[in-house]
């Protein structure tokens, strides 16, 4: 473990971050994500908020195949712990950059939290810095991206760190009053028509069956289903395969199999079976009152008209309101069929902290793409012309 203290004690010109009254007494310490940091991290998560990204069934299944060195930062004041984060160190066209475990798998970031902190200020990005500074690794930029803004009513405590607003919006939507209150308020009527002509035609080609993976050998059965759907769609998309690296399926594989068995998994698959083939999956994880869509495919076959994933989404949503969720979360990425559901939009924000030179022209850069970025997805002509332009290629 290394523990360097805020920029109070340091040159400021070696962090680059002042020293405020408040930020006295804070610090950071970085800990091994070994077997010990991991307990560690566990006990404290025990009485904090967290989001599924920065669980520690998360960690254990994404440390030993994370693309780079892994670390837990501690952020600590008068030597009571305040925060825990799970980090991975990655390379990028030569840049070091640290980042939650997971990369772009990690969607509504949120640092395991001690209930009530509220949000730590500016002199949390000189302790980051001096504690990696001190540990030796040389680290040019801290991008921790897609972070919620709040969890269970506790706010981030990075939100009062320099930030930026994420590209994406993430979707949801209030599940109060139960599932046929929530349909009253969705265009039930319509939704309830359409599902039911939909088991209907499931049920002409050889019956419908909702699953829940529940051992390991459906787990896997449903994972290598879901694999396959997802890289025929970003294929036919044109769109380079987010899960095709074999360490990525082998994270989600030791993620969703560790919860086998569990009678309330953070982690879930459910998928749609008709005539006795897998058409539709989805994996979720619950977070305090909500329940979190993190990814979801369809089969490209012959079913794909009669809309397998909506009629799954449909039952997944009526789970959810039997299971006392709050909230059904569609995570980030805006798309029609969350629309027809969705009256929430949570927008997340980004923090990038420079450490170097080069990683202050990264954050500037970054910065600006961002913006761009954000202001393209909120245009919906120039999203239709991007994904034109994506099959046209990927069909060349």
């Amino acid at each position: 473990m290394v523990d360097a203290a805020t920029a109070s004690r340091r040159p400021a010109g070696r962090t680059g971050a002042d020293a405020t009254p408040a930020a006295r007494g804070l610090a950071v310490a970085l800990h091994a994500a070994d077997t010990a940091g991991q307990a560690a991290y566990a006990a404290f998560c025990r009485q904090a908020v967290f989001a599924p990204p920065q669980s520690p069934e998360w960690l254990a299944a994404w440390a030993p195949h994370a693309e780079g060195e892994t670390a837990i930062a501690e952020i600590r004041r008068n030597g009571a712990t305040l925060a825990m984060l799970p980090l991975e160190i990655v390379r990028r066209r030569g840049l070091s950059l640290a980042r939650p475990i997971g990369g772009r798998h990690a969607n509504g970031n949120f640092p395991a939290t001690a209930a009530g902190l509220p949000p730590l200020d500016a002199g949390t990005a000189g302790a980051l810095a001096a504690a990696l500074a001190a540990a030796g690794r040389r680290i040019d930029v801290v991008c921790l991206e897609r972070m919620a803004e709040r969890i269970a009513g506790q706010t981030n405590p990075l939100a009062g760190l320099p930030r930026q607003q994420s590209p994406d919006v993430a979707l949801a939507v209030a599940l109060d009053g139960g599932f046929e209150a929530l349909l009253e308020r969705v265009n039930g009527k319509r939704k309830g028509k359409k599902h039911r002509s939909q088991k209907r035609k499931f049920e002409a080609v050889g019956g419908v069956r909702r699953l829940r993976a529940e051992t390991p050998e459906e787990i896997a059965r449903m994972l290598d289903a879901f694999f396959a759907m997802k890289h025929a769609r970003f294929a036919q998309m044109g769109i380079a395969d987010v899960f095709a690296d074999e360490a990525v399926r082998a994270a989600f594989r030791a993620l969703f199999g560790g919860e086998a068995g569990k009678a309330r998994p953070a982690f879930v698959l459910h998928g749609l079976e008709v005539g006795g083939v897998l058409r539709a999956v989805t994996g979720s994880s619950a977070a305090p009152g909500r329940l979190v869509c993190e990814f979801g495919a369809i089969a490209a076959d012959d079913l794909a008209h009669a809309s397998p994933g909506d009629f799954l989404f449909f039952e997944n949503i009526r789970e959810a309101c039997e299971e006392g969720f709050a909230v059904y979360d569609f995570s980030v990425g805006d798309e029609h069929y969350k629309r027809l559901w969705c009256d929430l939009e949570e927008r997340q924000f980004d923090v990038v902290l420079p450490l170097t030179l080069r990683g202050r022209a990264y954050a500037a850069g970054r910065r600006l793409r961002t913006v761009l970025r954000r202001s393209a997805k909120q245009t919906p002509a120039v999203r239709a012309l991007v994904r034109r332009l994506r099959r046209l290629s990927a069909a060349r």
